[in-house]
């Protein structure tokens, strides 16, 4: 979260700096001084107006350990977030989308109506800040995921291309972050979170999988129009 989003989602709920203080509990001068980019946000306070603003989750902070998450656990935290196919959820406490995106690519084994969220996580997501988007990208080359993100993200804008507007900012950074994972692709064969692939669901996968998945070296056979929601 930075100063300027603080300030310009108080501005929007038409709030004081002293009704936001009383929601977050804290002093209205320190609400100042974090609206000026002279203190930092704490993990805390960052949730807390998240919440009581009502802000895009991408604003809460990034974890130096995003991959804590068990596989049990993505499903609620993507209901969390406002995925429409785990509605039916008790949410979980609300996590950065870049964050559970990543915990979901990193699982060896996934079920399919998770992996069939995380385009959608893209799509709700896609206009990212710098910094997250530099966060995303680290994380992804660290940890080995840069294929399986760059196949999901182009997943992602396949969807948005159907709108038929490719100019929009959607689309293009989808299509950004696309080809700047394309540039660090990994030289080796992988599975979209399917470890678990007898040696004849392999061969059958690498027979029939879209170009798409054979461009980035990957096991699967998920195309756009397996999506509910494409």
């Amino acid at each position: 979260m930075t100063a300027l989003e603080l300030r310009k989602a108080r501005k929007e709920r038409k709030w004081s700096q002293q009704k936001l203080a009383e929601k977050l509990g804290i002093s209205q001068g320190y609400v100042a001084l974090l609206e000026r980019g002279k203190r930092g946000f704490s993990p805390s306070v960052a949730r807390k107006a998240i919440r009581v603003l009502n802000m895009n989750p991408s604003a809460l902070p990034l974890t130096k350990a995003p991959f804590s998450v068990s596989a049990d656990r993505l499903a609620y935290e993507l209901s969390a977030l406002g995925y429409p196919g785990f509605r039916h959820l008790r949410s979980a406490r609300k996590r950065n989308p870049l964050e559970v995106l990543l915990g979901a690519l990193a699982q060896d084994n996934l079920e399919a109506r998770v992996t069939e969220a995380l385009p959608w996580l893209l799509l709700q997501f896609a206009e990212m800040s710098d910094a997250n988007r530099r966060w995303l990208l680290d994380q992804a080359r660290l940890h080995g995921l840069t294929n399986r993100l760059g196949f999901i993200a182009a997943l992602a804008r396949q969807v948005a291309a159907r709108t038929g507007d490719t100019t929009a900012p959607r689309y293009q950074s989808l299509l950004r972050l696309e080809e700047e994972l394309f540039q660090g692709r990994l030289d080796r064969e992988d599975t979209l979170c399917q470890s678990s692939l007898s040696l004849k669901e392999r061969e059958w996968l690498k027979q029939s999988r879209p170009p798409q998945a054979e461009a980035w070296h990957l096991l699967t056979d998920w195309r756009p129009e397996h999506l509910q929601y494409a």
